[in-house]
């Protein structure tokens, strides 16, 4: 796809810069063709003069461009502002970051609920599967677009450690380093069980409508909140949960031998399910669980890293993982760990103690913040000696 296509326009309502890719085909890995192909970003930080310092990083499920900052649609800090910015971890002073909101999200990437341009019509239900790996090519398009030929580093969380990987299998000639935090090789059947759950939730909403919610400016908001607290239970641990709630009673001495929210878990629950649906769309979050279980490369990412990389172009890898994330545990993560040492490639590896689950990388975890930092700094005064 020729550069010449590629627009950036400034959305001041976004408070973001937009990527337009006009009048050609982008090519999905189902076979389906999306036109006109829109990538809300934001960067931060400057862009060195040798174009060595640009960091991209990939957000989770519910994130978007607003890594750090302010988010202009939530008025909420960004959801990385602790690992992003002056001073911070990942520091803007030094590098240049990077954040787009994937293909089928709803922060103005093109997505389910932007326009289709066949009919003008919201894409609703009709919006096409996507997967890991397109969402990569259309990032590798924008950093293509930032005339910048080799990304100092990619770094990603969960869904956004999916990116990193596929980064590394796709395109290793455009990056020097890879950050993969609490990912693994594959979705495993417990959580596209998890997630098949929560788009049940969704779709047997009444108001869902296969999709056309939009038509009667309505949203699925019961289905979308269940959905959302049965995925949060699966973000923390045990410990912590134990640790943050208990078994306390909710605003009441005695319990109520009803269905209120007696216990501080549920309100707590409850709170995170209705206050997601006032910032995601359901649609989006049935595209994007789906796009994370397809991820699979248990049996083809020691190939592809093997053959694809070449000797004088060796990717360095940091691969982090949490001792009480359950969602993807310690032992996903050695599996990509021994694949890189059979090929003999620089690897990194660490698993940070701690008892608040999978979310622990968007968490205080000093740790984790050294460490990334550490990586980082090393490694960027290697490649500008």
């Amino acid at each position: 796809m020729s550069d010449t296509n590629i627009i950036i326009k400034n959305d001041p309502k976004l408070e973001c810069d937009i990527a337009l890719i006009e009048n050609a085909n982008f090519n999905l890995e189902s076979g389906e063709v999306l036109k006109n192909l829109k990538i809300a970003f934001k960067t931060f930080g400057q862009l060195n003069n040798k174009k060595t310092n640009a960091i991209l990083v990939c957000h989770a499920l519910t994130g978007d461009q607003y890594v750090s900052g302010t988010n202009p649609l939530t008025g909420r800090e960004g959801w990385w502002s602790k690992m992003v910015g002056p001073n911070k971890p990942v520091d803007t002073n030094k590098f240049y970051v990077i954040c787009s909101n994937v293909i089928g999200g709803c922060s103005g990437s093109t997505g389910p609920k932007e326009i289709n341009d066949k009919n003008s019509e919201i894409y609703g239900g009709d919006f096409p599967s996507i997967t890991i790996k397109d969402m990569v090519n259309a990032q590798s398009l924008l950093v293509d677009k930032l005339n910048i030929k080799k990304l100092f580093s990619v770094i990603g969380g969960s869904m956004g450690a999916m990116q990193a990987l596929q980064w590394a299998i796709d395109y290793p000639e455009k990056i020097s380093n890879v950050i993969h935090i609490a990912g693994a090789l594959k979705h495993s059947a417990q959580n596209i069980a998890f997630h098949e759950v929560g788009r049940q939730a969704i779709m047997n909403d009444p108001v869902w409508k296969n999709g056309k919610y939009f038509e009667s400016n309505e949203r699925p908001e019961r289905g979308l909140s269940v959905a959302r607290m049965i995925a949060h239970i699966t973000y923390l641990s045990e410990d912590a949960m134990h640790r943050k709630f208990g078994r306390k009673l909710q605003s009441r001495d005695i319990i109520s031998f009803g269905f209120d929210a007696d216990f501080q878990v549920e309100s707590y629950l409850r709170y995170q399910g209705k206050s997601f649906v006032e910032r995601f769309d359901a649609n989006s979050y049935l595209y994007l669980t789906r796009a994370m279980d397809y991820f699979d490369h248990d049996d083809t990412f020691k190939k592809k890293i093997e053959f694809s990389h070449k000797p004088n172009n060796h990717i360095k890898y940091l691969i982090v993982s949490f001792t009480s994330d359950w969602l993807f545990p310690t032992t996903e993560s050695k599996i990509i760990v021994n694949n890189l040492n059979n090929l003999a490639r620089q690897v990194s590896f660490l698993e940070i103690e701690t008892d608040k689950g999978h979310d622990s990388f968007l968490l205080d975890e000093p740790q984790l913040d050294s460490l990334i930092n550490g990586f980082l700094i090393s490694n960027f005064g290697k490649i500008n000696e």
